[in-house]
């Protein structure tokens, strides 16, 4: 039986974009993943198709793959099923949209947009279009934020009535990056609520939201600490769920930051990054909130379960290696992107126009919790990044 395969353009050449690309080359059956596979068949630089060239040459199994030095000429491309979009947060508006007035599939990097407004427009198009269109949050889709869900609506914690998540890490911004990074650059949307606070919001998500039948959206209380360019570098949201069918309100706390670390020791010494309490139990998860890989189930009669979830991947003596930012993680294992590629694939198969573990709704309510974060601190981006006109040139 053949198997579905599914063809990948990848618009913009980064860090990000090289790793998502390294990902889909593992064979999915080494993840147990039987009747899809991906393939690489163009990826585009905005500043020239040497760029792109130069990108393909990191990444394996992309023979025949075409290089762009526009966008334009990706997103025309008919032997592209999918295009990743793997640009700063302030171009995914402008970006995405593209790609759905081409009648392309869309998978977008995280934070979907700089704002609510923006991504009601890219819905909107994907609906007219008809075509699919998700966010790239991919700790979603690993199997270990899976089995988290799956406690939960288990039943085995109890009723949930609050999630603790941070995502802090050690960056001290001003002897880090110049002031054009994307990372504290406001003509970026740079900030570390839209880079990594959508971790420790996707952990209040998935665990009070995600997991109910009857999610409402929850109100929000917010601080932040700005640093000198006017971005954010340290931000604290609590979020109040209204009751469900299964429980009664509850509370979502999640902190990000750039001067403080969620694990100063790399050890885990400091303990759990995420804390999702139940009345009968809590789950733990370690850091980094964003790949995970260690749970901790504590119930009150005592029983405890810990569990690792290392990343699959072809294995050592593979010669494979992927990681990000730099680091790499140990021969033949996979960063963690490919499940989030897998889902993709799967959509297009069963003929799904969105993400079967986060829903288009569910990244809009996130938006405009962020939208509302933004809006209570005085945190303002460009007029050029955060308008609904198109096209824009940024």
């Amino acid at each position: 039986m053949s198997k579905f395969t599914v063809k990948w353009g990848i618009l913009a050449t980064g860090g990000i974009a090289e790793t998502f690309a390294r990902d889909l080359w593992p064979n999915p059956e080494c993840r147990g993943v039987k009747d899809i596979e991906h393939k690489v068949v163009a990826a585009a630089s905005s500043s020239s198709a040497k760029r792109a060239q130069d990108f393909l040459k990191e990444v394996r199994g992309v023979e025949g793959a075409k290089a762009y030095g526009s966008y334009e000429e990706l997103v025309k491309d008919e032997n592209v099923d999918i295009i990743y979009i793997a640009t700063p947060h302030s171009h995914h508006y402008q970006n995405a949209m593209l790609c759905l007035e081409a009648g392309k599939n869309v998978l977008c990097e995280k934070a979907f947009t700089t704002n609510a407004p923006q991504l009601e427009a890219l819905i909107k198009k994907a609906r007219e279009k008809k075509v699919f269109l998700m966010e790239a949050v991919w700790t979603r889709y690993f199997p270990l934020s899976i089995y988290v869900r799956d406690i939960i609506t288990s039943g085995k914690i109890g009723p949930v009535s609050r999630t603790f998540a941070d995502l802090s890490m050690h960056m001290l911004p001003e002897k880090t990056f110049e002031d054009t990074h994307r990372m504290v650059n406001p003509d970026l949307a740079g900030g570390a609520l839209l880079d990594l606070g959508i971790y420790a919001l996707t952990w209040v998500f998935q665990t009070l939201y995600t997991t109910q039948s009857d999610p409402k959206p929850p109100t929000v209380l917010s601080t932040m600490r700005k640093y000198k360019l006017g971005t954010d570098e340290q931000t604290s949201m609590l979020l109040t769920f209204p009751p469900t069918s299964s429980r009664g309100e509850a509370h979502g706390i999640a902190t990000t930051g750039m001067r403080t670390s969620a694990d100063p020791d790399g050890k885990a010494s400091a303990g759990p990054a995420i804390r999702v309490q139940g009345e009968t139990g809590e789950i733990q998860i370690y850091h980094p909130a964003f790949r995970p890989t260690r749970t901790k189930l504590v119930l009150a009669d005592g029983t405890v379960e810990d569990k690792e979830w290392p990343q699959p991947g072809p294995g050592e003596g593979s010669g494979w290696k992927n990681g990000f930012g730099g680091t790499f993680q140990p021969e033949g294992e996979g960063q963690g992107m490919f499940w989030e590629a897998d889902e993709c694939a799967f959509a297009l198969k069963e003929g799904r126009k969105e993400g079967k573990y986060e829903s288009l709704e569910e990244s809009l309510v996130i938006m405009k919790v962020m939208d509302q974060v933004r809006e209570q601190n005085g945190l303002k981006y460009p007029e050029k990044i955060e308008t609904l006109e198109y096209p824009v040139k940024l």
